[in-house]
């Protein structure tokens, strides 16, 4: 069966309703780093407190999320996500008020931290809604839910370019603080839309009808997974911070958000066509594929020293970073006991976003010290790192999936909603 096909089939499935409002549910969060960055730093007139504001804002989010995403699990998606998404609106609207009134920073940094808490992770639970969506598909379902995941890892992606874009559109049309409500509203409507979407319903039904114990969390495997999305992290944070100094340093610093937008255009693409793979080419075994992808598109980065050569070598890194991540969340949610997959999910982008905040941060200080080539040697080293990490969990992932497979299913038969 072709992709196309099977991407008809799968949202034929959950209907185009679902898929929009998802999409548009997890933009606010893309769009908040960026917004607050550039609203604090304009009130203050600092880079730096907004950089901090930014970063607690990241930080706080990867650090809230895995337990938000423990409490869906427990309770549902339903409440727990349109709490945080009306919370989150109000947080963001609380940070454009303290930021208009010529609030001290530090006043902006806890409250964009306090922000960063409250704003749910849709992509990662939108993920833990399509197996039972694909609950009825019988034979085809196994594939479904690779395509499902193709198809987050994609859209994930494309949010971190139309998010920031609208950040800069907003910004330079309105004002930094126009970006900021803009993605409260966005949250407010389209977060609580995600939240009361009927699907919601079938997670909460399928965990349930679950007849096994909870399962442990943090097996093994899943450790090596977080590790490897904290690499990932850590590609994003320190290629974003050279591009940043690169851009700067050329006297064309607005450049900064297009040119990234490239990594992400990229992987959207490379994300989509992973639907293309055979179902033999066995996950672990692509994460290991796609690791040593990381490291060989991430090399010319060391030679780039003109803008036009590294938006190339931004857009060809790229095509390894989704299919790289779909390897890390599918792998993910087979591991994982189906009440605790919410938890996994979240913990993974939690994972990714504190690599972020480490990439950007030792890149940042080698930027200020050697230039943007110092820099992007972070983005090598992480490849470096994943593909020696992939290499040696390889065989513990292919064991993991096995034990899980021969283990006794869970119930998910459920009646139609």
């Amino acid at each position: 069966m072709s992709p196309l096909t099977s991407y008809r089939q799968l949202f034929a499935l959950s209907g185009p309703t679902y898929v929009l409002v998802a999409f548009l549910g997890r933009l606010p969060l893309a769009m908040s780093q960026r917004g607050t960055l550039l609203l604090v730093a304009g009130s203050t007139g600092s880079y730096g407190a907004g950089g901090a504001s930014a970063g607690a804002l990241a930080v706080a989010n990867a650090v809230g999320s895995p337990v938000a995403g423990a409490l869906a699990d427990r309770v549902g998606q339903r409440a727990v996500v349109l709490a945080q998404s009306l919370a989150g609106a109000a947080g963001l609207a609380a940070l454009v008020l303290l930021a208009t009134a010529g609030a001290p920073w530090p006043a902006q940094a806890a409250a964009a931290a306090l922000t960063g808490l409250l704003m749910p992770q849709v992509g990662p639970l939108a993920r833990v809604r399509w197996r039972p969506i694909t609950r009825h598909a019988g034979a085809d379902q196994p594939r479904l839910v690779n395509v499902a995941f193709s198809y987050e890892g994609a859209a994930d992606e494309a949010s971190f370019v139309v998010g920031p874009a609208l950040v800069g559109a907003a910004a330079a049309v309105v004002a930094p603080a126009a970006a900021l409500v803009v993605a409260a509203a966005v949250l407010a409507v389209f977060g609580s839309w995600f939240a009361l979407h009927p699907t919601a319903h079938l997670v909460r039904r399928a965990r349930e009808a679950a007849t096994h114990t909870r399962g442990r969390l943090f097996t093994g495997s899943l450790v090596l997974l977080c590790l490897a999305q904290l690499i990932i992290g850590t590609v994003f944070g320190s290629a974003q911070t050279a591009t940043s100094q690169m851009a700067t340093a050329a006297g064309v610093p607005g450049l900064t958000g297009g040119l990234h937008a490239l990594l992400g255009v990229g992987s959207v693409v490379a994300g989509l066509a992973v639907a293309m793979l055979p179902e033999r080419f066995p996950y672990e075994q692509r994460l290991r594929v796609f690791a040593a992808g990381l490291l060989v598109l991430a090399l010319p980065l060391l030679a780039v020293n003109t803008l036009p050569a590294l938006a190339l070598a931004l857009g060809v890194l790229g095509l390894a970073v989704a299919p790289y991540m779909i390897s890390v969340f599918t792998l993910a949610e087979r591991i994982t006991p189906p009440r605790r997959t919410g938890a996994a999910m979240t913990v993974l982008a939690g994972a990714t976003g504190m690599g972020y905040a480490v990439g950007s941060s030792v890149a940042g200080r080698l930027a200020d010290a050697s230039g943007h080539t110092a820099a992007f040697g972070v983005t090598v080293t992480a490849g470096v790192l994943a593909t020696a990490l992939t290499l040696a969990a390889a065989p513990l992932l292919r064991a993991e999936q096995h034990r899980v497979a021969s283990a006794p299913a869970e119930v998910e038969a459920l009646q139609p909603a």
